[in-house]
C-alpha cells in the first residue's frame, strides 16, 4: 500500500494531496500537529510568564530525545541552537587556530560552511579545500590532506548538490584521531532520510537539524558533542552557559567560567516556540512508525520511481541527465538532474504548479513520504514537457 494514502490526511494544513511539492529534500511539509505544538508555546507563556524556562527546557529535552533517535546515538550529549551556523560558529570559535592555524574541507559543502570558511581565509586561516568528487574516495582524500597544523576537517555526510553518500567516515575519523584534528561532520542531508551513526566516528563533532527530512521547520538545530568536548572553551559563548548559575561562574583571576556538557556551548535567550513544534513532530513520527529504516525505505522507492520516469523521457544528455554510476543505496533523499539549463527548468516547473529547486547545473527533485507515485509521476510528466520544448528550441548542443 501507498503509504501517502495514511499520511497524507496529517498535512491538511500544507495541502499535501493537492500539490506537487518536490522540494522535500529542503523543506518537507509539517503534519498538523506541529500548529499545537506552537499554541502550546504560547499558552504556555501566557500561564508562566518568564518562569516559562522550566517547560521550555522540559521541551528542548524531548527535541533532544527525538534527535538521537535519527543520530543513532541514544545517549548522545546535544547541544541545540537556532541554525547549524550558529553551532559551526561556536566549535569554530574553540579551536586553538593559534597553534594549528588550518582548516581542510571539501568543495561539495553547503553554504553554512563554504562562505564562513572562506571568509576566514581572508582573514589569514589556512583553508584547503579539497575536491568532493568522486565522493567515494573522498574521505580518503581528506585524511591525506592531514599534518601536524590541522585544527579540524569539516566534510558532509551527504553532499547537497547530488545527493551522494560519503563513505568511510569512520577511517577519516581514525586519521584525525592519530593526528590530533578534530572532525565536524553535517549530517544535515542525512537525518531522517539516510541511516545514520555515530558508531566508528565517536569521537566527531556531528551537526545537523530538522528543516529538511525530519519537517521540524525552522530553529531546530544542533552539534553532537564528542566525549573530549569538555577540554575545550568556545570563544563565541552565550549567558545561557551560564543559566544554572545566574550569578556568574568565575574561575581564579576572573576568567570566564563553563559548564559541562550541552549548556557548554548554549547560546542566548532563544524562541522555544519551534522546540515546542518539534516535540509535537517527534511524538508523530513514533505514533506513525516514521523510524529512519522506513523513511529510507520509503525514499529509495520514490527517488527510484522518480529516476526511472525520468530515463524513460529519453532526454539526450546534453540538455539533462543523472549520475547512473553506482547504487541507489549510495544516494540520499533526492534526484539530481544535470542540466546547463536547471535554472529555467526549475521556473518552468513552478510555473507548472511544481515546486523544485536548483543548485548551479543541477535540477534536484525530493520526494517526501506523503506524496503518492501519482504525483510523482505527474511532476516527470510536466518536467518531461519542459524537457522536450528545450530539445525543440536548443538543437543538439547547449
Amino acid at each position: 500500500m501507498d503509504q501517502s494514502a495514511r499520511l497524507a490526511p496529517h498535512y491538511s494544513r500544507f495541502r499535501v494531496s493537492e500539490r506537487l511539492l518536490l522540494t522535500g529534500h529542503s523543506h518537507q511539509a509539517w503534519p498538523d500537529v506541529a500548529l499545537a505544538g506552537q499554541i502550546d508555546a504560547f499558552l504556555d507563556a501566557a500561564r508562566d510568564a518568564d518562569d516559562k524556562w522550566a517547560g521550555a527546557f522540559k521541551t528542548a529535552d524531548r527535541v533532544r530525545d527525538g534527535l538521537r533517535r535519527f543520530l543513532g546515538d541514544p545517549h548522545a550529549e546535544l547541544a541545540l541552537g537556532a541554525s547549524t551556523h550558529d553551532l559551526v560558529l561556536r566549535f569554530l570559535s574553540a579551536l586553538d587556530l593559534r597553534r594549528r592555524p588550518r582548516l581542510v574541507t571539501s568543495d561539495g559543502e553547503f553554504h553554512t560552511l563554504r562562505r564562513q570558511l572562506a571568509r576566514l581565509a581572508e582573514e589569514g586561516v589556512e583553508v584547503t579545500v579539497v575536491p568532493a568528487r568522486p565522493a567515494g574516495t573522498l574521505a580518503a582524500r581528506l585524511a591525506a590532506a592531514l599534518d601536524g597544523g590541522t585544527a579540524a576537517v569539516l566534510v558532509s555526510a551527504v553532499l547537497y548538490e547530488d545527493a551522494r553518500i560519503v563513505p568511510h567516515l569512520d577511517a577519516l575519523a581514525a586519521a584525525c584521531l592519530r593526528h590530533g584534528t578534530e572532525l565536524l561532520v553535517d549530517a544535515y542531508h542525512a537525518l531522517g532520510v539516510v541511516p545514520f551513526t555515530t558508531a566508528g566516528i565517536e569521537q566527531a563533532w556531528v551537526v545537523g537539524g530538522g528543516y529538511k527530512y525530519l519537517q521540524l521547520g525552522e530553529g531546530n538545530c544542533f552539534l553532537r558533542l564528542p566525549d573530549h568536548a569538555d577540554r575545550l572553551r568556545p570563544v563565541i559563548t552565550g549567558w545561557f552557559s551560564e543559566f544554572a548559575e545566574l550569578a556568574g561562574e568565575r574561575l581564579p583571576g576572573g576568567t570566564v567560567g563553563y559548564p559541562v556538557g550541552a549548556p557548554r556551548w548554549a547560546g542566548a535567550t532563544y524562541d522555544p516556540t519551534s522546540h515546542y513544534r518539534a516535540a509535537r513532530v517527534f511524538d508523530f513520527f513514533a505514533e506513525q512508525g516514521l523510524t529512519p529504516g522506513f523513511l529510507r525505505a520509503v525514499s529509495l522507492r520514490q527517488v527510484g520511481l522518480l529516476a526511472a520516469r525520468f530515463d524513460a523521457l529519453d532526454v539526450p544528455p546534453h540538455v539533462a541527465c543523472r549520475d547512473r554510476s553506482g547504487r541507489p543505496e549510495d544516494f540520499g533523499g533526492f534526484l539530481a538532474l544535470r542540466s546547463p539549463y536547471a535554472g529555467r527548468l526549475r521556473a518552468a516547473l513552478a510555473a507548472r504548479g511544481v515546486q523544485a529547486d536548483s543548485r548551479g547545473d543541477r535540477l534536484r527533485l525530493g520526494p517526501a513520504p506523503y506524496l503518492s507515485d501519482e504525483q510523482l509521476g505527474r511532476a516527470v510528466e510536466l518536467l518531461g514537457e519542459e524537457l522536450h520544448d528545450l530539445v525543440r528550441t536548443t538543437g543538439r548542443r547547449p
